[in-house]
């Protein structure tokens, strides 16, 4: 089933990056495609990988655990596993040994625990801060504000690499509400890579409902679930 569904939405998406780089003069190959498994079965990973998507999301550690020893025993070929959902300070230590990326640095004690397990284990984690440009009371990340001055600090920490900011836009159709918050992660990291030129130019933002916007505004890294998969049952 997966596979005929990515058949016909992955050009779909694909098209859809491709026009909304081309719209602001960038180019397709600028932006990660990262295809969000979560909620999703094993079927889908084996199909996403099939297709040539090898950046694959998930949102519980739970889950991450499962795929990647699944896959593992299969001999399946390299993923490069991104966890985007928010990540509690227990699970620090699994995440820090799985993922490839992790999307959903925030809080400080977050990091320092992510930093010590990599750190132990001989890795070195890629990582994006989550900042809330939107302003959500119910949404996870540092504040504009505060991240001006946490982010040089944690991009300090070993066992890190910090690739850049990550944000999470309204559930809206609004596109001025879409624009202002991709377009303050966008300015927020310029402003910070002028003192803290360790943070990377990675920008993720943007999901199956905002793509177009999040593209045409910085986005390096789109978190694509629905519009590949169809809807999580």
């Amino acid at each position: 089933m997966y596979s005929s569904v990515l058949k016909e939405n992955l050009p779909r998406v694909r098209d859809a990056i491709g026009l909304a780089a081309q719209a602001v003069g960038r180019e397709p190959t600028e932006v990660t495609l990262v295809a969000v498994t979560k909620a999703h079965p094993l079927e889908a990973v084996r199909a996403a990988l099939e297709a040539g998507l090898t950046d694959l999301g998930e949102n519980r550690v739970a889950e991450l655990e499962e795929k990647a020893s699944s896959l593992a025993e299969a001999g399946s070929g390299k993923v490069r596993w991104h966890m985007i959902g928010h990540v509690q300070g227990r699970k620090a230590g699994p995440v820090a040994e799985l993922a490839d990326v992790i999307h959903s640095v925030d809080s400080a004690r977050l990091a320092g625990r992510i930093s010590r397990s990599a750190s132990e284990a001989g890795r070195r984690v890629d990582v994006l801060i989550q900042v809330n440009t939107s302003g959500e009371v119910a949404k996870y990340g540092f504040s504009p504000e505060e991240a001006r001055d946490v982010v040089p600090e944690l991009a300090a920490l070993p066992g890190l690499r910090a690739r850049g900011l990550m944000t999470m836009a309204p559930l809206t159709d609004d596109e001025g509400v879409l624009r202002n918050t991709f377009c303050g992660l966008r300015t927020l990291a310029e402003t910070v890579r002028k003192t803290c030129p360790a943070l990377g130019t990675d920008l993720s933002m943007g999901m199956s409902h905002d793509l177009r916007i999040a593209v045409e505004e910085g986005s390096t890294m789109v978190r694509i679930g629905t519009a590949l998969f169809g809807a999580r049952t």
